[in-house]
């Protein structure tokens, strides 16, 4: 599963569908759905639903957190199968979860920052293979504070991008 289809989790759903990977989108923004499949999603789950969270319980062996923000952890560590992993790369603030939600299925949580430069070098070469790149919002330099008011307001999609356009 990948929690949060913005900047990084666009880039996971291509990453994960190129390794074959069953993959779950999970998103607060139903419109996202169509992007997501595109993407490389085989499923689309709107957070707002309990019920479809819910439904999901010891189905996914991986969940990837690519959000800032804090999450009912509680809930995705119910959609884990026994040993599957909650894995962070978003700045999320912080995760917590009750003893009993890792051990009796001897569930984990992890994170990690960008990779080691062989590893940067090894996924890139791997982007480049499966045509994986990011979607880009270009904006001219001299309209760097309606790309902000963009990004701010969460409505990028999915990288913005300026462009020089100043003497």
């Amino acid at each position: 599963g990948v929690v949060g289809i913005g900047g990084l989790g666009h880039m996971a759903l291509q990453f994960l569908d190129a390794w074959g990977c069953e993959v779950t989108a999970f998103s607060t923004s139903p419109g996202k759905e169509e992007e997501a499949l595109a993407f490389g999603a085989d499923r689309f789950v709107d957070t707002r639903d309990a019920d479809a969270l819910a439904a999901l319980a010891g189905s996914l062996d991986m969940i990837l957190v690519t959000i800032n923000v804090e999450l009912d952890w509680e809930a995705y560590l119910a959609a884990l199968r026994p040993r599957g992993r909650l894995h962070v790369v978003g700045a999320v603030p912080s995760v917590s979860a009750g003893g009993f939600s890792l051990i009796g299925a001897q569930k984990s949580i992890s994170g990690s920052p960008l990779g080691s430069p062989a590893t940067v070098g090894e996924m890139v070469r791997f982007a480049a293979r499966h045509g994986i790149a990011p979607m880009t919002e270009p904006f001219p330099l001299s309209e760097v504070n309606e790309a902000m008011d963009r990004l701010r307001s969460g409505r990028a999609r999915y990288r913005i991008v300026l462009e020089n356009d100043l003497d």
